[in-house]
């Protein structure tokens, strides 16, 4: 079989929670060695003790999100001798990546600057909350309120309602992929030239980065993007939630192409008429036109909408969270993988977005705080008297 193509590349993660593990966690679903450092004085990442589910000691459910394929070496970099190991494992590495706030990477030398005498190939990955260079360096800060203060909220539910975040935490999600991104870039800058560099990403430019096209409409047209019924496209029309018999579709006619296939489908004359006849005049008759399509559409049920439509007209049903997860395509694809733990054998997960070579990546559980520490000290030369002193001075 072909070795996975980050196979041989150490990366060390100073991380905790969400942001950073979701990123990293894709680097050894890739084949990286990731060797995650948590601080044995806290318990390790804090998203070990995140309930409500749990599985034993230390060990939570959404721990295991976020950790899949990862070493764990429990470590107090404030500690003289922690340092000492930190920086022997630094020698052996290719980059050492945290999620830290920004100003605690200088503090705790975690920067290019601090680690090149030791490794000039080091890439040091830094994401962080705000960035390392302005005046909000020190804040702490978390997703959602990325998502209120770079207006993501405003564009968010229907409107007449108070601003709503996503469903779930995107922004970090986001952010840890870019940050992936821009290691890997370094990676592979590091290994042309022999030289490593800082890569900063940050939640909030991240989060005004999804802005998008109605940043770019504002910032050259001063026009104002605002929430529409329906979870609608802001432009483009038909795109929106439809009524059915018995609930909802989404339908996106994004073309003119797809609208002629639509009505040629649908064989309503009022839906022929010249007022729907393009997107332009869609958009300006775009109330009317979900009158019309709410009356067609609701002629059947969701089911029975999609077995016409689907392959011919982008479409999906709207489901809740127990019906995404129970739907048969996502087993079909793989999309959800089952991995063994010691305390639960059938563990299931879902499975990485990216493939190689058609397969998705085998996922392993994440273990238990500090489960590879001897191995990895060993590994770096460290003698089994060196180490129990290591443990007795709680610096492991």
């Amino acid at each position: 079989m072909k070795q996975l193509p980050l196979e041989g590349i150490r990366i060390v993660a100073v991380e905790q929670y969400g942001a950073g593990p979701y990123g990293s966690m894709f680097l050894a679903d890739l084949g990286a060695e990731v060797i995650k450092i948590e601080n044995p004085a806290i318990g390790g990442d804090v998203s070990r003790q995140t309930g409500p589910f749990f599985l034993g000691d230390n060990d939570s459910y959404f721990f295991q999100t976020f950790n899949l394929n990862k070493k764990s070496l429990t470590l107090d970099l404030k500690k003289p001798e922690g340092r000492a190991v930190f920086e022997k494992l630094v020698a052996s590495a290719d980059a050492v990546t945290n999620n830290l706030r920004g100003d605690q990477p200088d503090k705790l030398g975690l920067t290019y600057q601090a680690l090149q005498h030791i490794n000039p190939k080091i890439v040091c990955g830094h994401l962080s909350a705000y960035g390392r260079d302005n005046d909000r360096k020190s804040w702490p800060g978390y997703d959602y309120l990325m998502q209120a203060e770079a207006g993501l909220m405003s564009l968010t539910g229907e409107p007449g309602q108070p601003p709503a975040r996503f469903g779930v935490s995107m922004v970090d999600f986001m952010t840890g992929a870019v940050a992936s991104l821009g290691l890997t870039a370094a990676l592979l800058g590091a290994y042309r030239t022999g030289q490593g560099r800082d890569v900063d990403v940050s939640l909030f430019d991240v989060a005004l980065h999804q802005l998008s096209y109605p940043a770019t409409w504002y910032l050259n047209q001063g026009h104002i993007t605002e929430r529409v019924a329906r979870s609608a496209h802001p432009a483009t029309v038909p795109c929106q939630l439809y009524k059915t018999a018995d609930g909802f579709i989404f339908l996106m006619a994004m073309t003119d192409k797809f609208w002629q296939v639509l009505v040629g489908i649908l064989q309503d004359e009022v839906l022929l008429q010249p007022r729907f006849a393009t997107v332009a005049k869609r958009r300006e008759h775009r109330d009317a036109l979900t009158l019309e399509m709410d009356r067609v559409l609701s002629q059947k049920t969701t089911a029975d909408w999609l077995n016409t439509l689907k392959g011919h007209i982008p479409c999906a049903p709207v489901l809740d969270l127990p019906q995404a997860l129970q739907n048969p395509y996502i087993r079909d694809i793989g999309m959800v993988r089952t991995v063994p733990h010691p305390e639960k054998a059938d563990m299931q997960i879902l499975g990485c977005p990216i493939k190689v070579d058609g397969q998705r990546m085998a996922g392993k559980a994440a273990g238990a705080m500090g489960v590879n520490s001897v191995s990895i000290l060993s590994e770096l030369g460290y003698s089994s008297a060196e180490i129990e002193d290591l443990k007795s001075a709680s610096v492991i």
